[in-house]
């Protein structure tokens, strides 16, 4: 049934057309045909080697819509007062050693982990359980710091992280296909400029190759790189 589905979506597709991003979000949420409420993508291919030390593009950003829902966000503090500002941020879980021991024992029941620097040393010790799922602190991400306040809320507020893989590709979520083309829109224009700031000075050629936008499990649809200034 599910096959049906998607080539009747892909049908309404140009795969050749490149589409403004305006129009490539429209489409997305017009030939989205999943029961629940699809994420939409925007991925990106970008002429860097991400082997080269100078060349990894990654960078966060706080999305002015958000992503739909608030994640549940934990705070390792080794303070008493990190613990409390954690707390009155919204934190879901803040917690010092004691909780770096109920990660080992595997619990891992949030969507972002912050940690103030003192406690880097404990939390390095998760890396095998943390690393793979994404979720290791990291000063790069903002997700090391001693602002654990700001942190929180950023993060409630629907910051998301770009990293570029070992294939020169990003792909980062940028709404719902329950948000109005014009959300959906913002959101994708604010993660595309941040990836175009983010252009390793050494990175040589063409820098972004090819944008694309997909919803979960509907047909990917190529953004015409004119429309988002690249």
């Amino acid at each position: 049934m599910a096959g049906k589905k998607f080539k009747a979506a892909l049908a309404q597709v140009e795969l050749s057309k490149l589409y403004p991003l305006t129009d490539a979000i429209a489409l997305s949420k017009k030939v989205a045909f999943a029961k629940f409420d699809e994420t939409v993508e925007v991925t990106m291919v970008l002429g860097v080697d991400p082997r080269k030390a100078d060349q990894m593009v990654r960078g966060t950003i706080v999305l002015p819509h958000g992503l739909g829902k608030s994640k549940k966000v934990a705070v390792i503090a080794g303070t008493p007062e990190k613990q409390r500002e954690a707390q009155e941020a919204g934190a879901d879980e803040v917690g010092g050693d004691e909780f770096v021991e109920k990660i080992k024992g595997g619990y891992l029941d949030f969507d972002a982990l912050i940690a103030t620097p003192d406690m880097m040393r404990s939390v390095g010790t998760l890396g095998k359980v943390l690393g793979p799922r994404g979720l290791m602190p990291n000063p790069k991400t903002g997700t090391v710091t001693l602002d654990v306040a700001n942190a929180v809320k950023e993060t409630k507020a629907g910051k998301v992280e770009f990293r570029v893989d070992k294939t020169g590709v990003i792909h980062v979520p940028v709404g719902k296909v329950s948000f109005s083309a014009e959300k959906i829109t913002e959101n994708a224009k604010s993660l595309i400029d941040a990836v175009i700031k983010a252009k390793p000075a050494t990175a040589k050629g063409r820098y972004v190759k090819k944008v694309n936008v997909a919803s979960t499990m509907g047909p990917g649809i190529l953004v015409d790189p004119a429309s988002i200034g690249a």
